[in-house]
Parts: C-alpha cells; sequence; structure tokens
C-alpha cells in the first residue's frame, strides 16, 4: 500500500505541470504596430520588424498564466525613413540608451468567453508604467507540421508623453504629434514541446 501511496504522490508534480504549457510568438505571422495622430487630422501606422514574446499558460486557470515580450525598438519602421531616423533619436525611442520596450505581465484576467484582461508593467524609454491589454484568443489548431498554434490579438493605449517621448511643436491646427498611441498586437504563437528530463 505504501508503495502504491509514494508512486501515486510521485505523479503529481507531474500532473502539475502538464497544466502548464510555453507558447512563443512566430514574427512571421505576427505584426507589432502603433497608431498616432498627426496635425490632429490624419493617423500614421508604423511597427517593429523584431520582437520576441512567450507565454507560460496555466490551462487549468489562464488567471495563473503569464506574459513576456521585448521588442526591439532599433527597427521601428513608419515607411518614411526621415521620420524613421527622428523617432529613433533622442527626441522619441533614443535607441542607443534605450534599445530594448519590455512588457511582464503582473496580473491576467477573464474577459467574456475568448478575451482576458492582461496588466503589467511596460517599460519604454527608461520609464515603466502600467498598462492593460485588450486580448481576444482564438481555439487552438494544428500547423503543417503537427505543432500547436494559436492567435491573439490586443490592442491598448498609452501616453508617449507619459513615457518621456515629449517632443513635439505645435501649428495651427494643434500639435504636429498626437499624445495618444495606440499600440496593436496580432501574434500567432506556436507551442513549445515540453523538455523530457535528461537520462
Amino acid at each position: 500500500m505504501k508503495k502504491i501511496l509514494a508512486s501515486l504522490l510521485s505523479l503529481l508534480p507531474a500532473a502539475a505541470l502538464a497544466a502548464t504549457s510555453t507558447w512563443s510568438v512566430h514574427p512571421a505571422h505576427s505584426q507589432v504596430g502603433f497608431t498616432v495622430k498627426h496635425l490632429v487630422i490624419s493617423n500614421v501606422r508604423g511597427e517593429f520588424g523584431t520582437y520576441k514574446g512567450t507565454l507560460v499558460l496555466d490551462e487549468a486557470d489562464v488567471t495563473k498564466s503569464t506574459v513576456e515580450a521585448t521588442i526591439d525598438a532599433t527597427t521601428v519602421d513608419t515607411r518614411v525613413p526621415d521620420r524613421d531616423a527622428h523617432l529613433k533619436s533622442p527626441d522619441f525611442f533614443d535607441v542607443a540608451k534605450y534599445p530594448s520596450i519590455t512588457f511582464k505581465s503582473t496580473k491576467v484576467a477573464k474577459a467574456g468567453k475568448d478575451g482576458l484582461k492582461v496588466t503589467g508593467d511596460l517599460t519604454l524609454k527608461g520609464v515603466t508604467k502600467p498598462v492593460v491589454l485588450d486580448v481576444t484568443t482564438t481555439p487552438e489548431v494544428k500547423g503543417m507540421s503537427g505543432e500547436s498554434r494559436r492567435g491573439f490579438s490586443a490592442t491598448t493605449k498609452i501616453s508617449r508623453k507619459a513615457f518621456g517621448l515629449t517632443w513635439s511643436k505645435t501649428v495651427e491646427a494643434g500639435p504636429v504629434v498626437g499624445d495618444d498611441v495606440r499600440i496593436d498586437l496580432e501574434l500567432e504563437l506556436v507551442k513549445e514541446k515540453p523538455k523530457t528530463a535528461a537520462n
């Protein structure tokens, strides 16, 4: 009886781990973008070309899940080279001093059937502030090689000035660059294979 009980107890950690899975962002099928007002009349969009992110998903209780992401600020692209150079300068991202933008979740909460509210610390230009991502998810599907994939769409809005990106000029219509920045994430994540114990 003791041997049977010991065997059952030895399975508990494995069972607990089985409820947790790790997912990584697949850049080829993802996009990290932003939108900001120009002269209060039009939207200018940009994106970052290089980034990585990891989701540790608790299958049994999604609120115990965690998210971490890093964006390479040097890869900002608005399709206008002169504007991109200005964005990389100390007036904005100051990529020479702060090459990375990071996010680390502090809370994950359910929001409807397929939605989540992901609260976390966003660090931009050396300033860290809490933000809340509104997230929608898709069911898990199998890829062409049998791998598991899921889709995530997330949005949030930040004040660029709150993160030290204060440059602007004012013309008759108003500020050249708006303060509110909308962040849009379209992410495809791939489930990592569980690591096996070494023999």
